[in-house]
């Protein structure tokens, strides 16, 4: 008897290693074993297998079965090598011709009637497959994520009897799939609810110009959720490599696609430090992964434990994630958008309210520096958010739409890339010195702020970050003594810690 040969793909954090997958029929006594560090779904497989071959009308080998999954020290796990265990014993028994199962890569699980299931990852998957130049199979749940990617061949089988007969039968063509994702509409929360809080609203501009962090600080219900929920309908549209990495991490942890659409999440402040940054024996994203290429908001700010907001400090600078394990090693992407928000004391109210009298200004000063000063010099706006007065809550005028805003964000983002090729935010080097030189009268008022706000190099570095976003926001070449001006102001945090004087 021969061993046949099928291919399907694991998935290792967000890539998808081949997995070559050997089926051979012996004499002896009738068995079915999976080797090559299967783990518990995948053994479990030679059930599925069974079960499927028998009630598509083909003969379960009465023989000794043995399937190899290669590598051998790549751990597997999923029912998506289902598809290509089935056909890989139909070929070692002769009930299909083994040669014409190369070219093909095979995704998907089998259900016990011979149907094909949708399983995580296919969009690596496809990935992959197409630079190893072989046709993807997949179930019609993973048909749209796989055609994702241009110049891939994707087919779609319902039924296992659908591919055997495309195997058997030269004539009879799979479907593949329409391209279709890149039609659906984007929704988001729309600036317009907000009303009042001018300096926040301008502030919330800023950020989505420059792709820069932001800080909100004020008492219950002033709008700082509110504020950050609008942040992705401001910012300027995913292009389709951008997507692309978005519907990737979306495919590897099994969610919805969402085509074109920036990310938002907020998780609750009792998250631990590996749900943030991911992480498990085999590694999977946390939730800086799953913001990629949109907005990670962290309310009540200062409620998360010291340890756990450090851990972001390396992704918020390098934008990406690398988890190691003694045996496996995994970077997964994480450019997020940080924006966050607080109390101003431990009651909630500002600190010249009456109901925080009771709280003395060490207790104040206690409370916010549950946030370490590293953490602290990666925000670039720290921006308090007041109580709105009756006057305003209560007038009808229509604040300004997100589109309206967003227009000009884009054209800010659009100077941006002409002249440097990325966001402000990620100026690094020379390309900051160069596009965020200043005048003469400028270095001068730069230099009395570093001294009475006690300015670290980053700090400093970002408020020249942010003020040559304010400058492209005003459509000007330059950073003048305005623009340094209006970033200055954006770097509240004074009033928290009481520093500055």
């Amino acid at each position: 008897m021969t061993v046949a040969i099928t291919y399907s793909r694991a998935h290792l954090g967000m890539v998808a290693p081949e997995i070559t997958i050997e089926a051979h029929l012996s004499g002896g006594l009738p068995a079915f074993s999976i080797v090559g560090l299967a783990e518990t779904a995948v053994r479990e497989a030679k059930d599925r297998v069974r079960s499927a071959i028998l009630n598509s009308q083909f003969d379960f080998p009465n023989a000794r079965i043995t399937v190899n999954m290669a590598p051998a020290d790549l751990p597997k796990q999923g029912g998506q090598f289902d598809l290509a265990i089935a056909l890989g014993i139909l070929a070692a028994s002769g009930q299909i011709d083994a040669k014409v199962l190369h070219g093909y890569e095979w995704l998907g699980e089998l259900s016990l009637g011979g149907y094909l299931r949708r399983g995580p990852g296919a969009l690596p998957a496809a990935i992959a497959c197409q630079r190893a130049g072989r046709i993807l199979v997949c179930s019609p749940d993973n048909a749209q994520e796989a055609s994702l990617v241009k110049n891939q061949e994707v087919l779609v089988a319902e039924h296992l009897l659908q591919v055997t007969r495309m195997l058997s039968d030269p004539s009879f063509q799979l479907p593949r799939p329409d391209r279709l994702l890149a039609a659906v509409e984007t929704r988001y929360p729309d600036l317009a609810d907000v009303k009042g809080q001018h300096a926040a609203r301008r502030a919330l501009e800023i950020a989505a110009a420059g792709r820069h962090n932001l800080l909100y600080f004020g008492p219950p219900g002033t709008g700082k959720t509110l504020l950050a929920a609008r942040l992705p309908g401001i910012l300027p549209p995913l292009t389709e490599a951008e997507a692309l990495e978005v519907a990737t991490v979306q495919s590897v942890v099994g969610q919805p696609m969402q085509w074109r659409q920036r990310p938002y999440r907020s998780p609750h402040h009792s998250a631990s430090a590996a749900a943030l940054i991911g992480g498990g024996s085999i590694p999977r994203p946390g939730e800086v992964t799953l913001a990629h290429r949109g907005v990670l908001f962290l309310d009540e700010l200062a409620e998360f434990p010291r340890s756990v907001l450090d851990v972001l400090r390396e992704p918020m600078e390098s934008h990406t994630v690398n988890i190691a394990r003694a045996a496996r090693h995994c970077q997964f992407p994480a450019n997020f958008q940080l924006v966050a928000a607080m109390n101003p004391t431990p009651g909630g109210y500002a600190a010249n309210d009456p109901r925080s009298a009771r709280y003395t200004r060490e207790q104040i000063q206690k409370y916010v520096s549950r946030l370490s000063g590293p953490f602290l010099d990666r925000i670039d706006l720290h921006i308090e958010v007041p109580t709105l007065a009756k006057e305003i809550l209560q007038a009808h005028d229509q604040p300004e739409s997100s589109a309206s805003v967003r227009a000009r964000v884009t054209q800010a983002w659009d100077r941006q890339i002409d002249r440097q090729g990325c966001a402000n935010a990620e100026l690094a080097g020379k390309e900051l010195d160069r596009f965020c030189a200043l005048g003469q009268a400028e270095h001068v008022l730069l230099d009395k702020a570093i001294d009475r706000l006690g300015l670290s190099a980053r700090a400093y570095h970002r408020l020249l970050k942010v003020a040559r976003t304010i400058a492209d926001l005003n459509g000007q070449q330059d950073i003048d003594r305005l623009a340094l001006v209006e970033a200055l102001n954006c770097r509240q945090l004074e009033k928290l810690t009481g520093a500055g004087g």
